[in-house]
């Protein structure tokens, strides 16, 4: 077998950086275009029955499921983003009366709100993201990862709130209203008063359609790279 020259070795190295080169914006366009979808989609469940679900006694989210498949799919930057999105659709609501509860705070305090919508979900988004990245080291099918960050992002969506709104508002006069009817005299009864089973539907709910799409998407995607 003939070897090759040192011509035809620098060809050949060329051809390869290139072809890796070319990889990399491919992959960098898909990321910004599902980054894309994802925001939209985000945007289409605040104002549809698609985003949350309030019936008696009982108000859930599925706006978790965006950050969700962001922080398995994506970077956790770009998860980071989507929860950012997720809390500017938040404070969107707090603005315009469509939350009862953060509607109310607004009218007490607007930086304060902007905070309690924003700031916990960016950090669920991170978090997410860091969860993802670290579990799929050792987890080589990766299911466990879906699974445990499915779980995560929808429970830290519920305690980062649920800390924000105490930190910030607990001795206002809505939050403590809430706790005279609920008959909460502290703020882990209140929490759980508030939480509760709501908390847990979330949860279960996020981790099984979550679980399920992460897992799909990223079958699909991997498809498309080959």
């Amino acid at each position: 077998m003939k070897a090759m020259t040192a011509e035809e070795k620098k060809t050949v190295q060329k051809k390869n950086t290139s072809k890796s080169g070319k990889m990399r914006v491919n992959e960098k366009v898909l990321n910004l275009t599902i980054l894309g979808l994802l925001t939209a989609i985000m945007i289409i469940m605040t104002f549809t029955p698609l985003g949350y679900l309030k019936m008696p006694g009982l108000s859930i989210t599925f706006m978790t499921i965006p950050v969700i498949v962001a922080a398995a799919i994506l970077t956790p930057k770009d998860s980071a983003i989507i929860g950012g999105v997720f809390g500017l659709t938040s404070f969107i609501q707090a603005v315009t009366g469509m939350s009862a509860l953060t509607g109310a705070l607004f009218q007490i305090n607007p930086v304060f709100t902007f905070i309690l919508c924003v700031v916990p979900r960016v950090l669920e988004g991170l978090l997410g993201g860091l969860i993802f990245a670290g579990l799929k080291k050792i987890d080589k099918t990766k299911f466990v990862s879906y699974c445990v960050t499915s779980l995560s992002v929808p429970l830290m969506n519920t305690l980062f709130f649920m800390s924000a709104l105490f930190l910030l508002f607990y001795n206002s006069d809505t939050i403590q209203g809430i706790a005279a009817d609920k008959g909460a005299g502290d703020p882990f009864t209140l929490f759980v008063a508030m939480a509760g089973i709501n908390a847990v539907i979330e949860a279960v709910v996020c981790f099984i359609v979550g679980t399920a799409i992460t897992k799909a998407l990223a079958a699909a995607l991997g498809k498309m790279k080959k």
